[in-house]
Order: C-alpha cells, then sequence, then structure tokens
C-alpha cells in the first residue's frame, strides 16, 4: 500500500541493533512503504545514513524525537 508507514522502535538498543532492525524492515516492506526508525543510541547518527547510502535507500526525514532521533526512510 503506497505510503504506509512502519514503525521500527529501537530505543534501548545500542549498535548494531537498530540498522540491523532497519533493513530487517526493509527487506520485509512492500514497494512505496516507509519505515520510521527511533533510535536513542548516538551511533544511529552515523550508522543509518551508512546504511541507507549503501543500499540505496533514501532518508526521507531526520529528526530529534522524545529524546532520541527519528529516521524516515523510503525503500530503494
Amino acid at each position: 500500500m503506497p505510503n504506509e508507514e512502519v514503525l521500527v522502535d529501537a530505543r534501548g538498543h545500542r549498535c548494531p541493533v537498530p540498522t540491523l532492525r532497519l533493513r530487517r524492515a526493509l527487506e520485509a516492506a512492500g514497494r512505496g512503504v516507509r519505515v520510521r526508525l527511533l533510535a536513542d543510541d548516538p551511533m544511529a547518527r552515523i550508522d543509518v545514513p551508512h546504511f541507507a547510502a549503501e543500499i540505496g535507500a533514501v532518508i526521507l526525514a531526520c529528526d530529534e524525537r522524545d529524546g532520541g532521533i527519528s529516521f524516515l526512510v523510503a525503500k530503494p
């Protein structure tokens, strides 16, 4: 379903768990589905953009939220 959003809450987990959960969600997502990753590990600010670039995913939004960071990622 286009514009559907999947939430992946990886708060409380450290590297590499947030990125691994994002990878799994993107692999399972259908075409047009966006994945929102919530993370509070400071390394996610570095790891997630590198991972997205590696697989050709697009980070549509990145903002501070609830003491952590929220990434909205579109599947390549």
